[in-house]
C-alpha cells in the first residue's frame, strides 16, 4: 500500500491544458503593474527564466544557456502591452510566441562591445530620456559600455521580477503540472530498473530519452541518482561538516543496498518541474529506514498543516523544526522548500542563511507555488528525502505531484 498527499478540496480550478495566449496577457498584465507599483519604466531582461516569464517564448536551453553567447533578451516598458523579444534564431515550435511580429527582432549579442554599442541605439529608441531602468543581469561587455549604454545606473530588475513571478495564473500551474507530469512518467521505468550492476548514467540516458517523448521541452539539470553514505564519516567532506548533496552523476555502477536520492527536472512550456525521491537498489528495508521515511512524512504533514495564504516561511520552518524534535530536518546547505515556476528553484527559500528575520516577512499569497523537501538523517540508514510540490490558497494548498513513495511505507 502506498500513501499520497490528503488534501481538501480548496476549489482551485486549474485547466487540462494550459491556454499560452490568456496566460501571456496575464503574465504580462502582472509584471507591468508589478513595474509601475515599483517605479520602474523599462526592464532589460537577460536571465533566460526571466525572459521566458515576460515573453511565453520557450527558450530550450533554460539554465544551460546562461553562459551561451546567443541567447534571448527581452525590454518589457510599463506602457507597452507587449515586451520586445530579441531572438538568435526562430526556427521551431519551441520558440512559439504571442509577442507579436513587429516585436520580435534579430539576435543581440551583449558579450560583445559591438553588440552593446548596437543595443544603445537600440534602447535610444525605445527608451524616453528621465526613464528609470532595471536590468536583471550585466555582461562585462555591458558593464565597460554602462555610461553610454544607461542615462542613469540600472536598478535592480530581482525585486520587481521576483514579486511578479510569485504567484501563478491557473495557465502557468497547469504548465507545471504537466511537467510534473512528463517528469513522474518518465521515471516509472527508471525506478523499475533499479538493479545491482546499473550505471548512474543509464538511468539519467532513459529518463532524458523518456521525457522528450512524453513532451518536454529541456531537461534543465543533469540528473541526480545519489548514492548516500551509511554515515557522515563515509560521505563527501563539505564546509559544514554535514552530508553532500547533489553530487555528479558518473559512471558508478549501483550496488545492492545503495540508497539513492534522487532529484530531477524538466520544463514544458517553459515552466519546470522538480521531482526528488529515496529509492533503495535491490534490497528489501530495515525496518529504521521505514521509520525514517514516517518521520519524514510526519514533517512533512506537520507544514502542511501550516500552509495556507497569509503564512509565512518563518511558520513553515518552526512546524518542521518542532515535528522534528527541535532540529532542523533540512541540510545546512540547502533549505526546507522553494518556489518554482520558469526556474526550478525561485523565491521564496525557506530556511536558509537569510535568517528568521526574513522567513518571518516572507507572507505567502494565495497562487504562489513551493516545493517541500524536508530531510531526514540517521547515520546508518542513508536518510530520507522526498519532494512535493503544492499551490497555496486560501484555505490550505491543492497537491500537484503524487508520485508513490515506493518502496518506504509498502506493508507497514
Amino acid at each position: 500500500m502506498t500513501t499520497s498527499l490528503d488534501t481538501a478540496d480548496t476549489g482551485l480550478r486549474i485547466p487540462d491544458e494550459p491556454d499560452r495566449g490568456r496566460m501571456y496577457a496575464e503574465v504580462g498584465a502582472r509584471l507591468r503593474e508589478t513595474m509601475k507599483d515599483k517605479g520602474v519604466d523599462a526592464l532589460v531582461l537577460l536571465n533566460n527564466g526571466n525572459v521566458v516569464y515576460a515573453t511565453g517564448a520557450s527558450w530550450p536551453f533554460l539554465d544551460a544557456g546562461l553562459s551561451h553567447v546567443e541567447r534571448p533578451v527581452a525590454v518589457v516598458l510599463a506602457d507597452d502591452e507587449h515586451p520586445h523579444l530579441f531572438l538568435p534564431f526562430r526556427e521551431g515550435s519551441a520558440f512559439d510566441t504571442e509577442v507579436p511580429a513587429d516585436h520580435v527582432h534579430p539576435p543581440l549579442y551583449l558579450e560583445f562591445d559591438e553588440g552593446v554599442e548596437e543595443f544603445g541605439r537600440i534602447l535610444s529608441g525605445l527608451i524616453t530620456p528621465g526613464a528609470v531602468v532595471a536590468v536583471d543581469e550585466l555582461t562585462g561587455a555591458m558593464r565597460r559600455a554602462h555610461d553610454r549604454l544607461f542615462a542613469t545606473p540600472p536598478q535592480d530588475a530581482g525585486p520587481v521580477v521576483s514579486t511578479a513571478k510569485l504567484v501563478k495564473t491557473p495557465d502557468q500551474i497547469a504548465c507545471v503540472r504537466r511537467a510534473c507530469r512528463i517528469t513522474e512518467e518518465a521515471v516509472v521505468d527508471v525506478q523499475r530498473s533499479l538493479a545491482p550492476g546499473v550505471r548512474q548514467i543509464d538511468l539519467s540516458g532513459q529518463f532524458v530519452r523518456r521525457a522528450f517523448e512524453l513532451g518536454a521541452t529541456t531537461n534543465m539539470l543533469e540528473a541526480i541518482w545519489q548514492v548516500m553514505p551509511s554515515t557522515r564519516a563515509e560521505g563527501m567532506w563539505t564546509t559544514h561538516g554535514d552530508l553532500a548533496l547533489p553530487l555528479l552523476t558518473t559512471e558508478r555502477e549501483l550496488s545492492a543496498g545503495d540508497v539513492l536520492w534522487t532529484d530531477v527536472s524538466i520544463s514544458y512550456g517553459g515552466y519546470c518541474s522538480d521531482f526528488g525521491r529515496t529509492w533503495v537498489v535491490g534490497e528489501d528495508l530495515t525496518d529504521r529506514q521505514h521509520d525514517q521515511f514516517f518521520k519524514w512524512r510526519e514533517i512533512l504533514d506537520a507544514v502542511l498543516k501550516v500552509t495556507r495564504a497569509g503564512a509565512t516561511s518563518g511558520d513553515l520552518a518552526r512546524a518542521a523544526i518542532a515535528a522534528n524534535g527541535g532540529v532542523k530536518p533540512w541540510l545546512p546547505h540547502f533549505y526546507l522548500g522553494h518556489g518554482i515556476g520558469t526556474n526550478a528553484a525561485e523565491m521564496p527559500m525557506i530556511g536558509t542563511d537569510l535568517g528568521e528575520e526574513f522567513d518571518d516577512n516572507f507572507v505567502f499569497p494565495a497562487g504562489m507555488l513551493l516545493v517541500l523537501e524536508p530531510v531526514v538523517w540517521e547515520d546508518g540508514t542513508g536518510g530520507y528525502r522526498s519532494e512535493e510540490i503544492i499551490v497555496v490558497t486560501e484555505d490550505g494548498y491543492t497537491q500537484l505531484t503524487d508520485y508513490p513513495y515506493d518502496p518506504y511505507g509498502v506493508g507497514r
